[in-house]
């Protein structure tokens, strides 16, 4: 194998198609021809000597082969972003920016106090803060995309290539806006959870899995009516003016529970806990701004009082 033929396009073309699981998607995204990246990828494979993606019905599928070189591409993707970036920073004297990933519970229940200590640190460094979906902010991290996750623990099959610190525990809650009728029944909130709109989290998220062993070991096999959201904003103002009940994870209502414009439905739901804490790349080495910011998020952590 002749290592010197490999290319950035390649590696750029093959981390877009695995990440997209489709080589349309993933031509859109780069901008360029189907064709273009069809080639593109054969040339790797051709290098490499094996297949890396074939076909699966309508699309396609990761070979084996290609799922181990896939960890190495976002790797080496991800370092050259890291470099690219230092060296542009350091060029026009500005400090380095620092890109954090961070579930919705952290962006509303963790972040504001940890930008608040870290800010007196004065680096006067750049920060980026992206919100959304555990698998999504993974993704980004493992291509370069993002230098640290603050969210759920996720599964083993996607932990290959991160490094994982424990912050705290959270759970799931079933929130309503105050005065709904469940807090007053007297029969289990079970029993009539089906006759109202319940706000799910999305089956991509990574308290999904919790919250349906949850529901199907409490008897519920299903909800009629339900609406899937990641956006808190949205979840938060249909609540408060329906009588839908939310499932979400306890940090996005917390500061709407103490505020008591949302109560928490008489539901034990400790077996829905979860680790929740700092993810990185194996191979990164932080900066002494970055850890920093991972000591400022360890202390706003800490001083939460978490449900």
């Amino acid at each position: 194998m002749n290592e010197s033929r490999i290319k950035f396009r390649h590696l750029q073309a093959f981390i877009e198609v695995a990440r997209h699981r489709s080589v349309v998607k993933a031509a859109g995204f780069l901008n360029v021809s189907q064709p273009a990246v069809t080639k593109t990828i054969r040339e790797l494979e051709d290098v490499l000597g094996v297949a890396l993606v074939e076909r699966d019905g309508r699309g396609i599928r990761i070979t084996r082969y290609g799922e181990v070189f896939l960890k190495h591409a976002g790797s080496a993707i991800a370092a050259l972003r890291q470099g690219l970036d230092s060296v542009s920073h350091e060029r026009i004297g500005e400090a380095p920016l620092l890109r954090i990933g961070a579930l919705p519970t952290v962006s509303s229940h963790i972040m504001p106090r940890a930008m608040d200590l870290f800010l007196r640190e004065k680096t006067w460094s750049r920060i980026k803060i992206v919100t959304g979906e555990n698998a999504v902010l993974l993704e980004q991290l493992r291509f370069g995309e993002l230098d640290l996750v603050v969210g759920r623990l996720a599964g083993a099959d996607r932990m290959a290539g991160f490094v994982f610190e424990h912050l705290y525990s959270e759970q799931v809650v079933f929130a309503a806006r105050a005065g709904h009728p469940l807090l007053a029944s007297d029969r289990s909130p079970f029993a009539e959870l089906a006759e109202y709109t319940i706000l799910m989290p999305t089956t991509s998220s990574i308290i999904r899995p919790f919250v349906d062993r949850f529901l199907i070991a409490n008897g519920i096999s299903g909800l009629p009516n339900q609406i899937e959201t990641v956006s808190d904003a949205f979840g938060r103002a249909f609540v408060l003016s329906s009588d839908a009940v939310w499932i979400i994870s306890a940090g996005v209502v917390a500061r709407d529970i103490d505020d008591g414009r949302l109560c928490i439905l008489p539901i034990d739901t400790n077996e829905t806990r979860g680790p929740v804490g700092l993810t990185m790349r194996t191979d990164a080495v932080p900066s002494v701004a970055m850890s920093l910011l991972m000591q400022t998020i360890r202390e706003a952590a800490a001083s939460r009082a978490l449900i």
